[in-house]
């Protein structure tokens, strides 16, 4: 039960590979008519309600599975801190173009909220984070979630995110072996269509947001020769100057997704466990009451 990511990486393992003390389920969430199928990670013995982190997974907006949870930053965090992880199967760009993606994101954070109890979740800790596209839809829906005004993010963990549909420089400085990014581009125009290179809404390109206010406290890594750094600071820093608590951790790197890819490497594990330390400090500090 085991497949293969690129470069001989693997990206989604099997139930039984899991950490001792973490178990998975798959959840179906109805919301608003549609069904979105969902992987729930949480803890073997669990005690009371924990903080909800509803992850999204990367795959640049068309393609990757919710299995890619098994592998992702989001399982150190039910093993480590007994919290609850929901990583929704939200509908790829190959066939569904914007908004699907962030609609299913959406409704899949309604129906965390909704389910919170039976989950063993407390609505007043939900979080939202993921991996490159998926740091991008968690941007986006952080945006959207304000908006709209029925949830509220405690925090956001939007990782090496693919945030702008319109930057010049992510194709060119893509190392010509890495196709995870120099496929940014395919990525961007399924996902838009016509509206790839055109100014769209910040629910489709969190980049085009102007107004950063109110939006979740927020903690990031990237690598500082990544394609996607440039846009990763710029969002930390547009958070820190409407006054949003924001960090991001920078590492000498150019290698996307590095913390996955090479999982054995001491600055992956180093990353795996600065994440890990900011995630504890905002169950320590971050809640918004959802009533």
């Amino acid at each position: 039960m085991k497949t293969r990511f690129l470069e001989r990486n693997r990206f989604i393992v099997a139930h039984r590979e899991l950490p001792k003390g973490v178990m998975a389920e798959t959840v179906q969430l109805k919301e608003n008519g549609r069904i979105v199928p969902a992987i729930l990670l949480r803890p073997s013995r669990q005690a009371g309600s924990s903080a909800g982190m509803l992850w999204l997974h990367g795959g640049g907006y068309c393609l990757g599975t919710m299995k890619q949870v098994y592998l992702s930053r989001a399982v150190g965090l039910v093993r480590r801190f007994g919290m609850v992880v929901l990583c929704p199967g939200y509908r790829l760009a190959l066939r569904w173009p914007y908004p699907a993606a962030i609609e299913d994101c959406y409704a899949s954070l309604r129906g965390l909220l909704r389910r919170a109890e039976e989950f063993g979740v407390n609505r007043n800790q939900l979080m939202v984070g993921g991996e490159s596209a998926g740091g991008g839809l968690t941007a986006s829906l952080c945006m959207m979630a304000r908006d709209r005004g029925e949830v509220k993010i405690a925090f956001q963990t939007p990782l090496y995110p693919m945030l702008d549909n319109l930057a010049e420089e992510v194709h060119k400085q893509a190392p010509k072996r890495d196709l995870l990014v120099r496929a940014t581009p395919i990525g961007w125009g399924l996902y838009l269509r016509a509206n790839a290179k055109r100014a769209v809404s910040p629910y489709a390109s969190a980049a085009r947001q102007t107004d950063y206010h109110d939006l979740p406290p927020a903690y990031t890594f990237v690598g500082n020769r990544e394609p996607y750094y440039a846009e990763t600071v710029a969002y930390i820093e547009a958070l820190r100057a409407a006054g949003v608590e924001a960090r991001a951790d920078i590492y000498p790197c150019g290698l996307h997704l590095f913390d996955l890819r090479r999982p054995n490497w001491e600055l992956s594990r180093y990353a795996a466990l600065r994440f890990e330390d900011a995630v504890g400090d905002a169950l320590k500090r971050c809640f918004a009451e959802n009533g």
